[in-house]
């Protein structure tokens, strides 16, 4: 198929929308992903004794392992993406709202806000599940939720 003057091939955008697509989306589910597998060694006990104190049921801590293994997994290959990226977005406001309030309106040291890193991966989570998996996924472009 011939790629016109923007780089489009056919119906289903550039191979650099693609690319980018793959890029967020191997970013977002590796650096999520390592926080799981931290939780998956140290075990649930920190997660399941914050979901406590927070009046929630304490099952509820685990659904941590979807959020952090399960659906970066889904995120990586690109399956599900959409919703795997929609969990992880869920999973980072919980986080913010369980771990870090009191972080939410503070400087870090070097002047950065001293949740950059939960920002970004929420900002990310939900881009991500804005834009779907793009051709280089296990879903390709085809379906509702890649």
């Amino acid at each position: 198929m011939a790629n016109d003057s923007m780089g489009q091939v056919g119906r289903g955008g550039s191979n650099a929308t693609d690319v980018a697509k793959l890029l967020l989306r191997i970013t977002l589910g590796v650096l999520i992903l390592l926080h799981g597998i931290s939780k998956i060694k140290g075990g649930p006990g920190f997660i399941l004794d914050v979901v406590e104190r927070s009046g929630l049921p304490e099952p509820f801590g685990y659904l941590v392992y979807v959020g952090e293994v399960l659906a970066p997994l889904l995120i990586i290959v690109g399956w599900w993406t959409r919703l795997a990226a929609f969990v992880v977005a869920v999973n980072m406001v919980f986080a913010v709202l369980l771990v870090h309030t009191g972080d939410l309106f503070k400087l870090n040291d070097t002047g950065g806000w001293a949740l950059e890193l939960q920002g970004l991966f929420l900002a990310v989570a939900i881009a991500v599940t804005l834009l779907g998996a793009g051709r280089h996924s296990v879903g390709g472009i085809a379906g509702r939720w890649n």
